[in-house]
């Protein structure tokens, strides 16, 4: 709450008591150091500030200022572009992986199917040599003619697994080449997908910037019409803060939204016009308005 602080008889501190705060007669050092006295309006490490109504008054314009600045600031960090850029780039590095595993599968296959195919050449080789000595009699005896006969069914057995082997591995290739076209015509679609929303980020970014520079143009004009010890005030709350000063309106600081009581009030009504307020809850300049309510 706000509020104004005086004197009491009776006792003598170093600094001004909230007001109904009371001390003994002669306090000691000790009770000084355990009961520290709080701090007055306006008692900042920059000692007391004084300043017009009007200088008081541009302190709301400088505040809506720079909760413009902020609010353009967390915009810029926020874009949805931004958030996009970030799922396609993540996409991207999906997709660069799922490409390197599908090429590496690729050549693996590649090289088993060649091994494949070479057996299946090499038993192919085999069966015509042993046909070529049957058609050309070379076998007389019956059961070496018995032999080479049943080498040659097992060796078209043995064809027959092994082309059948190449067959399964020729469509395990057209399905990773099949995936490896997706993937690819994916990667293309994204790329033209980022670069669209990377040109919306940048108008966007641009748009900003420039909302930024007029924002920080006006409050630098604005700055330039506050008094410096009140303007140096304002930089030290808004630092911790994040807002320097709020405006009280019907009975209210419009920083923290506290409802201050009718006592509170009235002390703030018999404040000097010229006295720079602070609201005890938020410790924000409270500027007295046509609207506050007095």
């Amino acid at each position: 709450m706000a509020k104004v602080y005086t004197m009491i008889p009776g006792g003598n501190p170093p600094n001004p008591p909230i007001l109904g705060e009371t001390f003994p007669p002669g306090p000691s050092a000790r009770f000084w150091r355990d009961h520290p006295p709080r701090p007055a309006w306006g008692a900042t490490k920059l000692g007391p500030v004084k300043a017009s109504p009007q200088s008081q008054l541009r302190l709301l314009e400088l505040a809506d200022l720079d909760a413009e600045l902020a609010r353009l600031d967390h915009r810029r960090r926020n874009l949805p572009e931004a958030a996009e850029l970030a799922r396609l780039e993540a996409r991207a590095g999906e997709l660069k992986d799922a490409l390197v595993a599908t090429e590496t599968e690729l050549g693996d296959l590649a090289r088993e199917q060649t091994r494949a195919e070479r057996d299946v050449d090499q038993v192919r080789t085999r069966i015509d040599r042993d046909r070529a000595r049957l058609d050309a009699g070379q076998v007389s005896a019956a059961r070496e003619l018995a032999i080479l006969q049943s080498e040659i069914e097992s060796l078209r057995r043995r064809q027959g697994d092994l082309e059948e082997i190449v067959l399964e591995l020729m469509e395990r290739r057209e399905g990773l080449v099949s995936r490896q076209d997706e993937l690819s015509a994916e990667r293309d679609r994204l790329g033209v997908e980022t670069a669209e929303v990377t040109a919306r980020r940048d108008t966007a970014a641009k748009e900003i910037d420039e909302q930024t520079a007029k924002a920080a143009d006006q409050r630098s004009g604005v700055a330039a019409g506050v008094p410096s010890d009140l303007l140096a005030l304002y930089e030290q709350i808004r630092d911790s803060r994040g807002v320097g000063a709020a405006a009280l309106r019907a009975g209210r600081c419009e920083g923290c939204h506290l409802t201050l009581n009718t006592v509170d009030l009235n002390q703030i009504r018999a404040s000097a016009p010229d006295e720079v307020l602070r609201c005890e809850e938020c410790r924000r300049i409270l500027v007295r308005t046509p609207e506050s309510g007095l």
